[in-house]
């Protein structure tokens, strides 16, 4: 029996349970099981990938009892999970007790999976008025979990303002995954740390506190985090995708690439694994392979919404190959698509730069700068792409028109609390034009203002335990040793 991290799928009475069910299954012997049961046992097959199974098991339920929930509920929740909500629909009028508060839920989740999550909040409060009192806090916290499920935080936390406080771990670890939704990921980790300190090995909680943590960009505990879910479950899917996601933002690509590969073995048609597979083969410098990943995933999934992203980095993979027609004929294909065609006409620019297209590379980075709703923010990465394609001089002399721009347009706060870009890449132009003295005064602004930025510019200049905030300190220190 595979573990779920689930408290009651990894029980004694379920282990019991589904052994039973196999045991007649596997003897050809009659299954004596209700429909609650069975349902309950298509859940698990569902959680640990064994459709075939799952599905022998709800039909079977469904034969027995046409109209029980318990069945139809999972056959709603199929219908949802596929976008499919007429179906949904058709399955909620099969039920036979529209009284029981699974009918009330599955009603509900319908309506929000269609957008109508107005009309599903009247509707909860209108069948919350017809719940006995011993019943309230148990409706509640189910219409929390609910939204939850469903991402939308803000209505998750009303919903928990109505319950009564409990220190018990179901109502804590509720509480915690709402505030992670409401983006409070700071007081989420608090929550699931309180978790583990009772149950520090239950998976479930390494993987949600690795989630709040990458949330808050503390990659290297999201990490660890991940880490100790890996090492209670070697094959967790959670955890090899959530380590992965942390190497890949430190930009150690090849140990990240490992894991997404282990990820991928488990599900290998998983856009996002794949995308980041190939993103990673480019930055390792493999960038034959990162186009045959990323076009599988083309033909894969034709229709993936992952396609402007696709499509981006085919680009930039043509583009390092030396054939940027190619690459821009990628990027001409976004034109139609849902995506920022701001960022996409930057890449052009990028693009068009280094195959010293110059006009075309001005063309666009105009079209980009104008159009963005962040016009600042978007100069600045044209001229990063200036220095990026050895156009030092040039993005030498843009980086002071950037912040001589941004000086100008901001007041004396708001300099003080948003100019935070920027300073790392312009310390990193003047190490390379050998003007040591700005690329000190950058440095050291840099470090105060814009830490993270630092280790993703100039970490390859310092050695790699060293924290930002403290290489403007080392070099000096090292200037004074030498």
């Amino acid at each position: 029996m595979k573990k779920t991290g689930d408290d009651y799928f990894d029980s004694e009475d379920f282990r019991d349970m589904l052994q039973e069910y196999e045991q007649a299954v596997n003897t050809g012997q009659p299954i004596f099981m209700d429909a609650d049961e069975l349902a309950e046992i298509a859940d698990y097959y569902q959680m640990t990938e064994q459709p075939d199974e799952a599905e022998k098991a709800i039909q079977l339920a469904l034969s027995l009892s046409p109209g029980a929930i318990a069945p139809l509920t999972y056959r709603i929740h199929e219908a949802l999970s596929k976008g499919d909500t007429q179906r949904a629909w058709q399955m909620l009028g099969q039920v036979i007790d529209t009284d029981d508060p699974d009918y009330v839920y599955c009603k509900a989740k319908i309506m929000i999976a269609e957008g109508r999550i107005d009309d599903a909040d009247a509707y909860l409060r209108e069948e919350f008025k017809k719940v006995p009192p011993e019943e309230y806090q148990d409706f509640v916290v189910d219409v929390a979990s609910i939204y939850n499920d469903y991402g939308i935080g803000e209505k998750a936390m009303e919903w928990m303002s109505r319950a009564k406080q409990e220190n018990t771990s179901d109502f804590k670890e509720l509480m915690a995954r709402t505030l992670f939704e409401l983006g409070k990921y700071k007081e989420s980790e608090r929550l699931f740390n309180e978790l583990l300190d009772a149950d520090p090995f239950q998976k479930r909680y390494w993987n949600a506190l690795a989630s709040a943590q990458f949330m808050n960009e503390d990659y290297r505990k999201a990490i660890e985090s991940s880490e100790y879910a890996i090492a209670i479950d070697p094959n967790d899917m959670n955890g090899l995708i959530s380590k992965a996601n942390g190497l890949y933002k430190l930009g150690n690509f090849e140990q990240a690439l490992d894991y997404y590969n282990r990820y991928l073995e488990q599900d290998p048609n998983d856009e996002f694994a794949l995308l980041h597979r190939g993103i990673c083969l480019i930055n390792l410098g493999m960038t034959e392979e990162a186009i045959e990943v990323l076009k599988e995933i083309e033909k894969v999934v034709p229709d993936s919404s992952y396609l402007p992203d696709i499509y981006e980095e085919l680009a930039f993979a043509y583009s390092e190959k030396g054939e940027h027609d190619k690459a821009l004929s990628y990027l001409d294909k976004t034109d139609t698509m849902e995506c920022d065609h701001h960022q996409m006409s930057l890449i052009k620019g990028h693009i068009s730069l280094a195959a010293g297209h110059i006009d075309d590379a001005e063309t666009h980075f105009r079209e980009a700068v104008v159009g963005s709703e962040n016009s600042l923010q978007t100069l600045l990465r044209v001229v990063v792409s200036l220095y990026e394609n050895k156009f030092l001089d040039a993005s030498y002399r843009m980086f002071h028109r950037y912040f001589q721009v941004v000086e100008e347009n901001l007041t004396e706060e708001e300099q003080a609390e948003k100019i935070t870009e920027g300073y790392a890449y312009m310390a990193l132009c003047c190490h390379d034009l050998k003007k040591w003295d700005e690329y000190l005064k950058y440095l050291k602004k840099a470090c105060e203002v814009n830490p993270k930025e630092c280790r993703m510019v100039l970490s390859h200049l310092f050695p790699e335990e060293l924290e930002p905030e403290k290489y403007y300190d080392y070099l000096k220190n090292k200037m004074g040793n030498a």
